[in-house]
């Protein structure tokens, strides 16, 4: 979901690229000959791993392929707008697209993406030696269709996590003036209740000694998807709502009445509890995506919040972007009881596992040299650089590289917790109408923001949209 960052002067002087092994070398000019002269078109957002690809990978692969590549970044919305009505109307202008992890399903239902698995399998003079999708983590899955079959190679996978700052967590004043306040130890929430406290204790701090400083970010625009993708994908499974509080196998139910939970007490309780934080966050919360909670927390505004991990890292290590960089923590989000039961147990899930791959639309006129392309960039030999530019990780392997270790203690256990703990997230649901369903419930979502209409009320209606548009779409019987 989120992310139209620029790579920083840092990322560009860290992501020197890796070359592949030389026992390969002849594999990608043979492979690129038949192809020379051509180059290859892909739209993507603008996020430091897009930035990377388009600045660092590009250029290597036309270097070892002769093939030229040219990476289109832009925003989120005028990414998704380019990539569709190309493939929708067949013109074939991109070669390449970026999936977000939540869109795949619709692309898979819609036919739109060529089956990476079945056309090496079918063309085994295009496999590289070096590329092998056993290599991804099982963020790849999130790819694949029903039968197994890759249709995206991962370019960018990350959690969105709990950020702190240990600097106000660890100092002494601080912590005396929360144990007389609260009667409690000062320390990263396990619980929503807690969550709530220390956000409540450090937005009056602010205030009681004329600090620009708030207890809590809030992805809560009033008008952008961001703030509904931020209540249904970060909040409500913490509540134990999962999968939108819809049921897929109880005919799509939403609503309470017909065995959903969309509008049920766990997501009444959700939003009433996020609601709260907005109005204790900073006041440039109300018009925040993903991109401006990530300033946020960079300009030292808050002290804890949800952030997407593609931007935690760059918040922890780049002084040219942030303002605390060596000082923050991360941790798991807070949770209800039970919840974290149910994501061991693979009932659930506590927050989003995010990311995007890409893919060859079936209109490209240069299928072959896509692949070839995709291929380049999922090899386990280019992964440790581009994860040290751009954080993110899609390959096993990347983890046990010393480089990506080394920094792994710079972000203070980063990486250690996207290998460790990135099962008990989750992303999107498996959803083809994914899109329909947001679109049909957002107007009432951004009523309740605007205070329109009150939470629980908005809930109900959002839920009955929900099941209308299902059923106007044909899902529900």
């Amino acid at each position: 979901m989120n992310y139209a960052l620029k790579a920083s002067a840092l990322a560009l002087t860290l992501g020197l690229a890796t070359t592949a092994s030389p026992a390969w070398a002849d594999f990608w000019s043979d492979a690129g000959a038949k192809f020379k002269g051509v180059t290859l078109h892909g739209v993507t957002e603008s996020t430091p791993p897009s930035n990377y690809i388009r600045n660092v990978l590009a250029p290597e692969f036309e270097k070892k392929t002769g093939i030229k590549v040219d990476i289109e970044t832009t925003s989120w919305d005028q990414m998704y707008d380019k990539a569709i009505k190309d493939m929708e109307a067949k013109t074939g202008i991109y070669d390449m697209v970026y999936i977000e992890q939540d869109i795949i399903y619709s692309y898979l239902a819609r036919n739109f993406l060529v089956d990476i698995t079945k056309t090496l399998k079918d063309q085994p003079d295009l496999k590289a030696p070096t590329y092998d999708d056993a290599n991804f983590t099982s963020f790849a899955d999130y790819f694949k269709d029903s039968s197994g079959d890759l249709f995206g190679v991962p370019m960018e996978a990350f959690l969105k996590a709990y950020l702190y700052r240990k600097d106000l967590f660890d100092d002494p004043k601080i912590k005396e003036a929360f144990k007389k306040e609260t009667g409690k130890d000062l320390k990263p929430a396990a619980t929503h209740a807690e969550y709530t406290e220390i956000a409540e204790f450090f937005t009056k701090y602010g205030k009681d000694n004329g600090m620009e400083l708030w207890g809590t970010t809030a992805q809560a625009h009033t008008g952008h998807p961001a703030s509904w993708y931020e209540f249904f994908e970060s909040i409500a499974p913490t509540f134990g709502v999962y999968n939108w509080g819809i049921d897929a196998k109880n005919n799509y139910a939403a609503t309470v009445e017909h065995g959903g939970a969309m509008n049920g007490d766990k997501a009444k309780a959700a939003l009433k509890y996020w609601l709260h934080l907005r109005d204790i966050a900073p006041p440039e919360s109300t018009q925040s995506t993903w991109t401006e909670t990530a300033t946020t927390f960079a300009a030292g505004r808050v002290a804890q919040g949800l952030i997407y991990g593609e931007n935690a890292a760059w918040i922890a290590s780049d002084p040219a972007q942030s303002k605390v960089v060596g000082q923050v923590g991360f941790a798991l989000p807070p949770l209800e009881p039970g919840v974290l039961d149910d994501a061991k147990a693979g009932k659930g899930y506590i927050g989003y596992y995010d990311g995007g791959a890409f893919g060859v639309p079936v209109t490209s006129k240069n299928k072959e040299a896509s692949l070839l392309f995709l291929e380049f960039i999922g090899q386990n030999e280019v992964q440790p650089d581009w994860a040290i530019a751009a954080p993110r990780i899609t390959n096993t392997a990347t983890f046990d590289d010393p480089k990506v270790k080394e920094m792994d203690v710079k972000l203070g256990g980063f990486y250690t917790m996207l290998k460790d703990d990135g099962k008990l997230f989750a992303g999107a649901p498996p959803y083809p109408f994914h899109a329909q369903v947001r679109e049909a419930t957002a107007p009432i979502f951004y009523d309740i923001l605007t205070g329109n209409i009150g939470p629980d009320e908005g809930l109900d209606q959002m839920a009955a949209k929900a099941e209308e548009e299902l059923t106007s779409l044909g899902y529900r019987k």
